[in-house]
């Protein structure tokens, strides 16, 4: 019987292949950018007391947005003023929220004021943001 003195390694790969590792990372990457949330909106966390009296308060504050071409939205539909003045005398909020674009008429938005102002509502606001100083 003859042994081998000599044995000799079989040549591999003597790199690592990374190509798989890209993809996988490069996925990872698109899963998590497209379940996060950017926006965010700022408020202030606050833990409220509890008490063994305390009752439910519904608030009844409708949102009416305006937008640049002046159309006017309530919870996504578009409603004209009439409907809008309908819709309104049905709902009988307490309060208007009004989010109007910086480029909608001011016609547009003193009429859904004399609109509120003819129903009684009597606490109307406008949403605006902080100018930067």
């Amino acid at each position: 019987m003859k042994f081998k003195r000599r044995m000799q390694l079989e040549v591999g790969l003597k790199q690592i292949e990374i190509t798989p590792l890209i993809d996988c990372v490069f996925l990872l990457l698109i899963f998590f950018m497209l379940t996060s949330n950017f926006i965010i909106a700022p408020g202030i966390n606050i833990r409220l007391p509890e008490a063994n009296s305390a009752e439910v308060v519904e608030t009844t504050t409708v949102t009416v947005t305006i937008s640049s071409e002046d159309i006017i939205y309530i919870k996504g539909k578009v409603l004209t003023e009439g409907e809008l003045s309908d819709y309104l005398k049905e709902a009988k909020p307490k309060s208007i929220f009004i989010k109007s674009d910086q480029d909608t008429s001011l016609g547009v938005v003193v009429g859904i004021w004399d609109i509120c102002r003819k129903l009684g509502i009597e606490r109307v606001s406008i949403a605006t943001t902080q100018r930067e100083q």
